[in-house]
């Protein structure tokens, strides 16, 4: 195991440990976020109202989920912005460098490898690896993509510990079970299947045509509504 995969999994122990519930995991970067934005604005303090609309929650939610952290505000005052970007980061564990390798560098892959928005945020894409022969040797982002062969090699060589599946959803659990046996203990799966994992491994999906049929339903319901308001 690596140093950055123990990191990770103290990491991750610690705050199952303190009882921190998935529900504010999944919001404190939502806070760290805004909270970034506040500070390159040069602000020093933010009361809870002002940094829950930011983060786009209510502000008592953001006051108990900041309260698992140990931070609680000073009355009047509000919290301290560059503390509290300092203390997210750190329980997010982006106090570090976060080597990780995209597979398949279709449209999607060639997104996200061109995303600069990860370096700022802890991530370093180390490697980008994909099956189709013509895809290999082409350079995206800065970085040469390695045939699929290459997978455990890189993923040994480079200290992986982040794998991104952006695969047909056919290849998904191949590849995944690849990461998984070459040590990869965290996967982003945009593949639109789930993926089984052991159960020391992370997975997070991202189902994107899930979220347009969610939003198409919630638009189905406000034009039902104002067709029966339009009629009434």
């Amino acid at each position: 195991m690596t140093r950055a995969e123990r990191t990770s999994r103290e990491a991750r122990a610690d705050v199952r440990g303190r009882g921190v519930p998935e529900a504010t995991i999944a919001r404190l970067p939502l806070y760290h976020r805004a909270l970034v934005a506040l500070d390159e604005r040069g602000a020093t303090t933010v009361s809870s109202e002002e940094l829950a609309a930011a983060a786009g929650v209510n502000s008592a939610k953001l006051r108990k989920d900041l309260s698992y952290l140990g931070s609680y505000g000073t009355r009047g005052v509000g919290y301290d912005v560059s503390y509290l970007v300092y203390q997210i980061a750190r329980e997010l564990g982006l106090s570090q460098d976060w080597p990780v390798v995209i597979v398949g560098v279709g449209n999607l892959g060639h997104a996200l490898a061109n995303y600069g928005g990860f370096a700022s945020r802890g991530f370093r894409i180390a490697a980008l690896v994909d099956a189709a022969p013509e895809r290999t040797r082409e350079v995206v982002g800065g970085l040469t993509v390695h045939p699929i062969a290459e997978l455990e090699r890189i993923v040994a060589e480079t200290g992986i510990c982040i794998g991104v599946v952006a695969t047909p959803a056919g290849a998904a659990q191949e590849v995944c079970d690849r990461l998984v046996a070459a040590g990869v203990s965290s996967v982003l799966n945009f593949a639109p299947v789930p993926l089984r994992v052991p159960e020391h491994v992370d997975v997070r999906r991202v189902d994107l045509a899930s979220e347009l049929q969610i939003l198409a339903f919630h638009q189905q319901r406000k034009q039902l509504e104002s067709s029966r308001e339009a009629v009434g």
